[in-house]
């Protein structure tokens, strides 16, 4: 028996349609894939990495792949492209400029993660697992054009950052 994923994130699924129908998508740190899963039922093709793919055997269509992305080991997608990007409650610093070069022209990238402040409600605790206000503009600045960006406390409560991303120069038509 899997855990069950828990359902999309909301910011996720605001922007998942900036994505080019049919395109192929990448579900980074992927837990459970509750995104990749949700892309799949979309008709992308779908790729899912994770350190720990136990909760992704279920997953059928997808291409899952075990990765630990923080080991040094080398990107385990070198050279594919991907029509969209999505990442959410993962932070690795490190990783930015490959998920830039790893969208096709006009690719979205769709992050959601935890910032500082959140340690006084949970999980991630650690100063360098939350991102700094303004961050991810930061992280992404000169890398992709920026369509949306939140920072802030959450109804959960939670404190989070959240980016929608496009390479090229965007921005793209609303769907």
């Amino acid at each position: 028996m899997h855990a069950v994923p828990a359902p999309p994130s909301p910011w996720v699924t605001r922007f998942a349609p900036l994505i080019r129908p049919g395109g192929p998508v990448l579900d980074l740190a992927a837990g459970l894939g509750r995104h990749g899963r949700m892309f799949l039922d979309r008709g992308h093709p779908v790729t899912m990495v994770d350190r720990d793919i136990a909760g992704l055997s279920d997953a059928a269509g997808a291409e899952v792949i075990a990765a630990d992305l923080e080991d040094g080991s080398p990107w385990p997608l070198v050279g594919r492209r991907f029509a969209g990007i999505v990442v959410t409650n993962y932070l690795h610093r490190p990783l930015f400029p490959l998920l830039a070069e790893s969208l096709e022209k006009d690719g979205v990238l769709i992050y959601e993660t935890f910032a500082l402040g959140n340690e006084q409600y949970g999980r991630p605790r650690n100063p360098d697992h939350l991102l700094k206000t303004s961050e991810l503009i930061d992280l992404l600045h000169g890398r992709l054009t920026i369509l949306a960006f939140e920072q802030g406390r959450t109804p959960k409560p939670s404190v989070v950052q959240r980016i929608c991303a496009i390479r090229g120069d965007g921005p793209a038509p609303l769907a």
